[in-house]
C-alpha cells in the first residue's frame, strides 16, 4: 500500500451568509483563501480548486487563487481540480502552472481533465464538435512540455511548433500533471501512455467498481514499459461532530447544487433516501470523523491508492461550517486514517 496523501478539493462554490443569502463571487473567493490557509496550518497534504465558469462557481481561475494562497502558506501542495485544458492554451496553463510553481518554491501541481461542464467552450469560441480533437491534441503538446526542454509539436489545432522554447522553466524536475478521468477506459489508457498519473473523480456509487480502472492502468503502464505511477481519487464529503450532525447540515445545500444541475441535465430531484444510500454505500464521505476515516481507508485500501481528496464544497454551505469541517479533517481524519493504514 502506497503513503496516503491527504488532500482537500473545492470548486468554490457560492456560499450563503449568515443571513441565508449568497454572498459575492469575490468575497467566496477570500474566503477560500482563508481555508486553505487553515488546511495548510493544520498538515493537510494538498489543495485542489476547480475551473468554472457559472454562476454558481466562483473560480474561473485556479493558478491566480492559488498563488493568493503560496503567499500565506508553507507546506500545502497547490493544484487545479481541475484545469479545463480542452479549452485553454496548453502553452499558458503551462506557464501559469509553472510561475504558481516559482512563487510556491515548487509546491504547484496540475490536474487536467475535460470538465464536467461545457460552458467554456462558446465563451472562449471553441466548437463542441471538436471536443475530443481539442482535448487529445491540447493534451499531446502539454505532455510535450512536461520535459523542460524547447519543443517541437506538430497538430491540426494550431501552427506547428519547431525548437520552441517556453518560459519560466520549472526550477527543479518537472511540473506534476495528473490526468483526471470520470470513467472511460479510453482516458485511463491514455493517462498510462503519457506516463501521467490517474485522478479519478468518483462522485457516485460504490468505489469498489473503479477497481477494473486501476487494474487497466497498471496493465497499460506495464505493457508501455513505464514506472508504476501515483493513483488519486477525488470524492465529495463533510464532516461534523456526529453523523447525524454531519447529514442534517450538508442534506439541505448539497441538494440545492445537485437539484440545480440535475435539472440542466434532466435528472430528477434528489430524495434524502437517495442521499443516505449514497452516504452509506456510496462515494459521499458524510459524518462524524470516525466514520469519515473509516470509508477512507476502505476506499484506500480497496484502490490501492496514494492520493485521496475530499471535495469538502457541496452547494452553498456556510464559510464557517466549510471551516469547521476542514479543521476536524485536518486534527482527527487524516490521524485516524494514517493509524487504520498503519
Amino acid at each position: 500500500m502506497p503513503h496516503l496523501e491527504l488532500g482537500l478539493d473545492t470548486f468554490g462554490d457560492v456560499t450563503s451568509g449568515p443571513d441565508g443569502a449568497l454572498l459575492s463571487h469575490a468575497q467566496v473567493i477570500r474566503d477560500i483563501v482563508a481555508e486553505a490557509v487553515l488546511a495548510d496550518r493544520l498538515g493537510v497534504d494538498f489543495i485542489g480548486l476547480g475551473e468554472h465558469h457559472r454562476a454558481d462557481f466562483a473560480i474561473s481561475s485556479p493558478e491566480t487563487v492559488l498563488a493568493a494562497i503560496a503567499g500565506q502558506t508553507k507546506r500545502i501542495r497547490l493544484g487545479s481540480a481541475v484545469t479545463v485544458l480542452s479549452s485553454d492554451d496548453p502553452i499558458r496553463v503551462f506557464q501559469r502552472f509553472s510561475t504558481l510553481d516559482a512563487v510556491s518554491n515548487g509546491r504547484a501541481e496540475v490536474i487536467l481533465g475535460r470538465g464536467s461542464f461545457t460552458e467554456s467552450f462558446p465563451l472562449f469560441g471553441f466548437p463542441l464538435s471538436e471536443y475530443e480533437t481539442l482535448f487529445s491534441e491540447k493534451l499531446d503538446l502539454f505532455a510535450a512540455l512536461l520535459s523542460n526542454a524547447p519543443v517541437t509539436w506538430e497538430g491540426s489545432i494550431r501552427p506547428p511548433l519547431k525548437d520552441q522554447k517556453v518560459f519560466p522553466p520549472i526550477e527543479h524536475g518537472r511540473l506534476k500533471a495528473w490526468i483526471g478521468v470520470g470513467g472511460t477506459p479510453e482516458s485511463v489508457v491514455r493517462a498510462a501512455r503519457y506516463g501521467l498519473p490517474l485522478m479519478l473523480a468518483i462522485i457516485g456509487g460504490d468505489p469498489k467498481r473503479f477497481r477494473p480502472y486501476v487494474e487497466l492502468y497498471h496493465r497499460a503502464l506495464n505493457q508501455l514499459e513505464k514506472p508504476l505511477l501515483p493513483i488519486g481519487v477525488h470524492s465529495p464529503g463533510y464532516i461534523a461532530d456526529t453523523d447525524a450532525q454531519a447529514r442534517e447540515e450538508l442534506f439541505p445545500d448539497y441538494k440545492k447544487m445537485r437539484d440545480r444541475i440535475g435539472a440542466e441535465r434532466g435528472w430528477p430531484p434528489m430524495s434524502r433516501a437517495e442521499f443516505d444510500q449514497e452516504a452509506d454505500h456510496g462515494s459521499l464521505y458524510v459524518g462524524s470523523p470516525e466514520t469519515v476515516a473509516r470509508k477512507i481507508t476502505a476506499t484506500a485500501q480497496a484502490l490501492g491508492i496514494s492520493r485521496f481528496d475530499l471535495k469538502y464544497s457541496g452547494g452553498p454551505i456556510p464559510h464557517e461550517r466549510l471551516m469547521r469541517c476542514i479543521e476536524l479533517y485536518g486534527t482527527k481524519v487524516i490521524p485516524m486514517v494514517r493509524e487504520l493504514l498503519a
